[in-house]
């Protein structure tokens, strides 16, 4: 079993009681659920390259990054530094992420546009999604079924959020879903947790036209910017180059002015 099916078999029994704790109309009456969701525009990226940063304490493949990082001050210092948007991890058994983590930059910083970073599978998950503050969530091709990927994309359309959809292989790309603006390729191999920048190179011409493209996983500095933005990237989802560093903020705002 890889650690990809590890997770998944730990995040369906997870899922299980969590809607068991918490039903869908009772996730309609938090706070954040009726507001309007802010998006990633075409307009972010016409001026140069788009950080997406994110915050991340731990993962499978690296172990502790940067496990006592404040979410609200992080992510504070990305936008500052000029980021697009922030990607918060909400899993909390193999990444340390929460609720809370997502749920407390939105309420501290509303203007942020926030990025939901786990594996969903079940349209409860686009609820909670709502509910905590994101305002795009993540979807992994990988994962689903090509209806699943249709499904969970219209929910998320109807509360007003906004779908990255994300890739590793030709196969994936055939699961794509009408309305989805956002497209990425992940350059970590889900089953062995590898990164290459070349899995990027290797699918841009096969994404769907019209979409904002997002390069992720495996970015450090500003050599893999100028060759993935030539090539049609607009967006880049950049997490541990900025999370290992004290200051992942005062990072990021480097990185981008050296970009």
């Amino acid at each position: 079993m890889t650690i990809s099916d590890t997770i998944i078999e730990h995040k369906k029994v997870e899922i299980l009681k969590r809607k068991r704790k918490r039903r869908i109309q009772d996730l309609e009456e938090f706070e954040l659920y009726n507001r309007s969701p802010l998006k990633i525009c075409r307009e972010v990226s016409d001026t140069g390259p788009g950080i997406i940063a994110e915050f991340k304490r731990r993962s499978p493949s690296r172990g502790t990054i940067n496990e006592e990082a404040n979410p609200v001050i992080v992510s504070k210092g990305y936008i500052n530094a000029g980021a697009a948007a922030v990607s918060i991890l909400t899993d909390r058994d193999f990444f340390g992420g929460s609720f809370h983590d997502l749920e407390s930059v939105k309420k501290e910083n509303p203007e942020i546009c926030l990025l939901r970073k786990d594996f969903i599978l079940d349209p409860y998950q686009v609820h909670e999604s709502k509910a905590y503050g994101a305002d795009i969530i993540l979807l992994i091709a990988a994962l689903l079924s090509p209806e699943a990927v249709r499904d969970l994309s219209f929910l998320a359309f109807s509360l007003g959020l906004q779908v990255l959809f994300e890739v590793h292989d030709r196969g994936d790309i055939d699961k794509y879903a009408e309305g989805i603006d956002l497209v990425g390729v992940n350059n970590r191999n889900l089953r062995d947790f590898t990164v290459d920048i070349r899995h990027s190179l290797e699918l841009i011409d096969h994404l769907p036209d019209g979409v904002l493209t997002v390069s992720e996983s495996g970015i450090k500095g500003k050599e893999e910017i100028d060759v993935l933005f030539n090539r049609g990237f607009k967006f880049f989802l950049i997490g541990e180059t900025f999370m290992k560093e004290s200051d992942p903020g005062e990072a990021c705002k480097l990185f981008i002015q050296s970009i």
